[in-house]
């Protein structure tokens, strides 16, 4: 690359989506530098560790399906393949105060909730063809519930569906969340759940001291205040530190937190950022002195009805030996759930009593003094909710404002959010960047 052609690049944010979008763009030859507000990359797939322990615990929980293949991909550029692992977790599900193995096509079939009848077969005919169909613009014009209830049946539905989605987007968006949304959860996603040596902070901070080898630097502690456009087309950014100018910039922040640093975007695009709709989540991790599950069982998956004060109880020491944390069985309680919910202003403490009763029903031996620590880890942007038609409400990458790049979980659909589609839609920020750096050199 010509010296000409090297363009000065911001990216905001050192989660995994920005780190890879500087991947790419060193790679090229172009100069980089990753800001960032926090003081550690890895976004919401960081992890924490205490003293006596060998791997980090995630904030909020993350895993690797065997087909994220812009995750593993990545990986195995970097050479770093041999320290991805894929345990075989169990997942259970809750019917009439027990649960049952619920993660395989066959434990799907033997759970009883469905009884052995007509219910049965249409919930493994619908799994199918979801499976099978690769058309989810289809899917986009309706909602999960009325797909579900004429396909799968109201009962099928009820029973299967309608809790998971009352606990991932609340009462509020359940019924209004559009069925593409539903098809590529159940396509993307294996039994088997992976994992890297060490954690995903681990990974994360390798790929970080990666990309310091090649000439990326990466600010800690460094918010941006702004983003304004300069004179000769240069990007103004105003952080802590004084101005900085830049030919590129791209964001890897929340909606919100776009369009509030770039006032200059224009209005349409200002509203759309600010129309997107998205779910916060809670999670409480606890190290217990004793195994919770005495079954090994992983994820329990747990219905708002039935009156439990979260979604899902996560035994990671159920994936992972409990010798990597000094002994201590790792047990997170989770919930998505809309940024005014008390959940967000409850005190750590407060937050653990209205949880302690709920480890009982899992083990009714549990008591309190199995309780060694807490930590609690909250963010108001979690999970995007789409609703019907969501593609036209999908701010572009390329943002309306000259030089500004805009990437982040919002614009992954019909995907969920997670690590795979953070490196996809990363790398494809990076490629639109540098498509516009040789088009630009070329006139």
């Amino acid at each position: 690359m010509t010296q000409e052609n090297r363009k000065n690049i911001a990216i905001l944010g050192a989660g995994i989506g920005g780190m890879a979008a500087a991947y790419d763009l060193a790679r090229a030859g172009h100069h980089v530098t990753i800001y960032e507000a926090n003081d550690y990359v890895g976004g919401l797939a960081s992890g924490f560790k205490e003293p006596g322990w060998d791997w980090s615990v995630e904030k909020f929980y993350h895993h690797w399906f065997q087909s994220d293949r812009h995750m593993l991909g990545l990986i195995e550029e970097l050479g770093w393949s041999d320290k991805v692992l894929f345990p075989r977790p169990y997942t259970v599900m809750y019917h009439n105060g027990r649960f049952y193995p619920f993660d395989s096509i066959p434990a799907a079939l033997a759970f009883p909730g469905l009884g052995f009848g007509i219910d049965k077969l249409r919930f493994g005919l619908v799994g199918l063809y979801l499976r099978l169909t690769n058309n989810w613009q289809a899917f986009e014009k309706t909602t999960v519930d009325a797909w579900m209830r004429r396909w799968a049946g109201d009962r099928v539905y009820e029973l299967m569906w309608q809790p998971l989605m009352i606990g991932k987007f609340g009462e509020r968006y359940a019924s209004q969340v559009n069925m593409a949304w539903m098809w590529a959860r159940l396509k993307a996603r294996t039994t088997r759940l992976g994992t890297y040596q060490g954690g995903f902070q681990a990974f994360a901070d390798q790929f970080a001291e990666k990309l310091r080898q090649m000439g990326v630097r990466i600010h800690l502690n460094h918010a941006v205040r702004r983003i304004e456009p300069h004179a000769a087309g240069l990007l103004t950014l105003d952080t802590a530190k004084g101005p900085a100018q830049y030919q590129q910039v791209l964001s890897t922040t929340s909606p919100a937190l776009l369009a509030k640093m770039a006032p200059s975007l224009p209005p349409d695009y200002l509203k759309g950022l600010l129309e997107l709709k998205s779910m916060g989540a809670v999670v409480m991790v606890l190290a217990l002195q004793q195994q919770l599950s005495t079954q090994g069982y992983y994820w329990f998956n747990l219905p708002k009805s039935a009156g439990f004060p979260f979604l899902a109880l996560v035994e990671h020491t159920n994936f992972l030996s409990p010798a990597y944390f000094g002994g201590s069985h790792i047990v997170y309680a989770g919930d998505y759930l809309e940024p005014e919910h008390e959940y967000f202003s409850l005190s750590q403490e407060q937050l653990l009593q209205r949880f302690l009763p709920a480890f009982s029903r899992i083990n009714p031996d549990f008591t309190p003094a199995w309780v060694q620590k807490t930590w609690l880890f909250r963010t108001v942007y979690a999970q995007p909710v789409p609703l019907v038609n969501h593609s036209k409400n999908i701010p572009s990458i390329q943002t309306p404002l000259p030089g500004l790049y805009y990437a982040s979980m919002s614009q992954v659909y019909p995907w969920d959010r997670g690590t795979n589609f953070a490196v996809e839609i990363g790398r494809k920020a990076a490629g639109l960047m540098m498509n516009q750096s040789q088009s630009m050199g070329n006139h």
